[in-house]
């Protein structure tokens, strides 16, 4: 997820999901899966940020992408998205209730 607006234009703005396809020292190529612009590439460069910090007596810079990982979104950043296919793998289960009513059952059968 683009987590700064770098070229409104060609969709790459706040809260844009992307697919990384190339990985660079000073740019990166990403494709576009979200938005009015789907499929559209783009370069992402890495931004200088120089934090304004008047407690210190110097200046310090560092470099970092613009992205996040994100295998989830708020729901705030998921209204008026449409998906065609969504599949939760859920290796155990997480209901409390199935928990209990399986391992109730396990019990009772184990007795009789």
């Amino acid at each position: 997820m683009l987590l700064r607006n770098i070229d409104q234009s060609s969709g790459l703005c706040n809260g844009t999901r992307l697919i990384i396809n190339q990985l660079g020292k000073y740019v990166s190529a990403a494709k576009v899966i979200s938005g009015s612009n789907i499929g559209q590439k783009g370069f992402i460069p890495r931004l200088s940020l120089i934090p304004s910090y008047k407690r210190i007596p110097f200046k310090f810079q560092h470099r970092q992408f613009p992205i996040n990982v994100s295998f989830a979104m708020t729901i705030n950043k998921s209204q008026g998205q449409l998906l065609k296919h969504v599949v939760i793998y859920l290796p155990q289960p997480v209901f409390h209730m199935a928990n209990y009513m399986s391992q109730y059952l396990e019990s009772h059968l184990a007795v009789i």
